[in-house]
């Protein structure tokens, strides 16, 4: 890697882990795009994975005093794992395109719909019954295309919890999936000389900016944090959409 890639991954890195640690996503969603216009999406992927799983990790132990408002975390982060694993065995099976369509017109759908409704609730029967589906299905997104964040994300919003539950939550699935990620990455082999050291560099950056945005989301109102997940949800749609037409 160039000077000037690691520090595009730096300044990559940088960004996404500051709105993560802020809002509990979008360090990938918002790094893989970006970095794929400079260095390929299988780079980009690659170095991200133990930055994130690890700022998953970190963020979610902060936040682990909201930990009693969690609801299905253990049914969630089962089937997030075992459906990271169909959804890697299936990889060169499935065609990648449908996938993203049904994922950007499922994340339009839940923009359109908190717009129209934005306090109705999931109730805690429905999510009870759908909570395995759900991490099924996020789990094999994750596996099949490297993306289970809008799924996991429009699903706990539903619950309606805590900012910092909520972070506790979105964290705690994202560990679990990134990890089943990161697990098959190093057992391909996919971890060169260069993408360690970028990697490296991206942890570095990461872990540095964590408390920055873990203390500014102590001071942001429930309301605002609410919006900033909306809108981190429509930028997804709009990073898939580049993603489709690249």
């Amino acid at each position: 890697m160039s000077p000037g890639e690691l520090t595009l991954i730096a300044l990559a890195s940088l960004v996404g882990a500051f709105v993560k640690s802020v809002t509990g996503m979008g360090y990938p969603m918002l790094a893989v795009p970006f970095l794929s216009l400079f260095i390929g999406v299988h780079d980009a992927v690659v170095i991200i994975a133990l930055p994130n799983t690890v700022t998953n990790l970190v963020i979610n132990r902060a936040s682990r005093e909201a930990r009693h408002e969690a609801r299905d975390l253990g049914v969630l982060g089962s089937t997030v794992a075992i459906g990271s694993i169909v959804g890697v065995l299936l990889l060169v099976q499935l065609p990648e395109t449908p996938l993203l369509l049904a994922l950007i017109a499922t994340v339009v759908v839940f923009v359109i719909r908190y717009f129209r409704s934005p306090r109705s609730p999931i109730s805690q029967s429905t999510t009870h019954r759908w909570a395995p589906p759900v991490g099924m299905l996020a789990g094999v997104m994750q596996g099949a295309v490297g993306i289970s964040g809008p799924i996991v994300a429009m699903w706990l919003h539903g619950y309606r919890l805590g900012k910092d539950a909520y972070v506790y939550s979105v964290t705690w699935l994202f560990f679990i999936g990134g990890s089943v990620q990161l697990a098959v990455l190093l057992l391909a082999g996919e971890f060169t000389t260069d993408r360690v050291v970028a990697s490296g560099v991206a942890f570095v950056v990461a872990m540095s900016v964590v408390p920055v945005g873990s203390r500014l989301r102590g001071r942001i109102d429930g309301d605002v944090f609410e919006k900033l997940v909306v809108g981190l949800l429509s930028i997804s749609a709009i990073s898939l959409t580049l993603r489709l037409l690249s």
